[in-house]
């Protein structure tokens, strides 16, 4: 039976870590001038590069974990600090100001690979959840639920960077700005519960034993 619970919880973390509203301004910055079957083949290539950086990770992340010495509930606890500061980030727009000064940086005319599939999809932020939710629910069931809900996530990146002009001409910058902050709070409560968790598995907190 599919745990909807841990579903709903995979989902809304990948989809605010890897922020699809917040990525849609800045793939039409990107590719500006370009004509729109550039767009196009562009949002599919740095779609397709994040979800198989998402799935190295996810099949692989647990195991290089364990190879260098590091348990579970110690990246639970580290994953759950970066995911709050990214939290952080978003809450005072400081995320966006990087995002968009790691675009000044490419200086090539394909982005697809950088800085769109790195580090704008499948960033650390994404990178430590992917390997987080996995250990949460560790065998075949858990690892369909959480790849399904990443693999959703990127479909819907995909369909925000096809309408991304659509869309920033809908919402505005104000719009994009309050969505993000939103997201913010979100991805705030749901990383204090990844440390919580860690905590947990350590023998601390009230989820302990």
């Amino acid at each position: 039976m599919i745990d909807t619970a841990f579903l709903i919880t995979a989902f809304v973390t990948m989809f605010v870590v890897i922020d699809p509203i917040g990525l849609a301004p800045l793939f039409v910055a990107l590719t500006q001038g370009l004509s729109d079957q550039a767009r196009r083949r562009i949002a599919w290539r740095a779609t397709l590069t994040g979800v198989l950086i998402l799935l190295a990770f996810a099949a692989f992340g647990e195991a290089l974990l364990s190879f260098i010495g590091i348990s579970m509930p110690a990246f639970r606890v580290a994953g759950g600090v970066l995911l709050f500061l990214t939290a952080l980030d978003m809450l005072f727009e400081r995320r966006t100001k990087r995002r968009e000064d790691q675009t000044e940086e490419d200086d090539g005319d394909d982005p697809s690979v950088f800085p769109l599939a790195i580090p704008l999809i499948a960033g650390p932020g994404a990178i430590a959840s992917v390997i987080l939710l996995m250990g949460q629910r560790p065998g075949i069931e858990g690892a369909v639920m959480v790849l399904g809900a990443t693999g959703l996530v990127m479909v819907i990146v995909l369909g925000f960077f096809l309408a991304s002009g659509m869309i920033e001409r809908a919402l505005g910058r104000t719009g994009i700005t309050v969505v993000t902050r939103l997201l913010g709070m979100l991805l705030a409560a749901l990383s204090v519960q990844f440390v919580l968790d860690g905590l947990a598995a350590f023998g601390f907190g009230p989820g302990a034993g």
